[in-house]
């Protein structure tokens, strides 16, 4: 019997930072011929090294897949990963902010017009509070500057890709910290999941 073709192959060049939400997709819907190599999460914080590590995966990947996927938003780039997308010819996530692709564009948009002033959190960033917010601005050693980093925020929305209670209380006990008004929206996976879906 004669087999039948398998399906392309994908590349998902993807942050760190949602490397446990992209392994639960692919687990949930079967998706197979699909491989994720990380980038360090930590350029979440910190992009300068992102497009060139981008496009040096990208250039090391072209010929071996059939599609290569940018699992990134802008993430303080500056257009500059863009700029490497388009050159490279490939297709990155739409966005300037992981928060957009999971909420959906106009949700995020009434957020923000409503408060500008607000500050996000996804599970990822829930999970890791101490060690990215609080240890990473110096908030656990000098919390004089909390005004400095967030005098003008005025909300935290915590935007969820599952249900977990324990979460939410994390969350809520992030916002208390900050001192910031409590909001939590269950997104789901939003935009994530239909940008990796396979295409035929």
């Amino acid at each position: 019997m004669k087999r039948a073709n398998p399906a392309p192959s994908t590349l998902l060049i993807a942050c760190g930072a949602l490397a446990r939400e992209i392994l639960a997709l692919l687990e949930r819907n079967r998706w197979s011929n699909i491989e994720v190599p990380c980038l360090p999460a930590t350029w979440h914080n910190r992009p300068e090294p992102l497009p060139e590590g981008v496009r040096a995966k990208v250039r090391a990947a072209k010929r071996k897949y059939d599609r290569v996927l940018v699992v990134y938003a802008d993430c303080g780039t500056g257009g500059l990963l863009d700029q490497v997308v388009a050159e490279e010819g490939v297709e990155r996530i739409p966005g300037p902010h992981c928060y957009e692709f999971y909420s959906g564009h106009a949700a995020f948009t009434e957020m923000m017009d409503r408060e500008p002033g607000t500050f996000f959190l996804t599970d990822y960033m829930v999970r890791h509070f101490d060690r990215l917010i609080l240890q990473g601005l110096g908030l656990d050693r000098h919390p004089e500057l909390r005004d400095a980093y967030f005098g003008n925020y005025a909300k935290l929305v915590y935007l969820s890709q599952i249900e977990d209670a324990r979460l939410r209380t994390k969350a809520e006990a992030a916002a208390s910290r900050l001192g910031l008004v409590y909001e939590h929206r269950h997104t789901g996976y939003g935009g994530l999941e239909t940008f990796i879906a396979p295409r035929n």
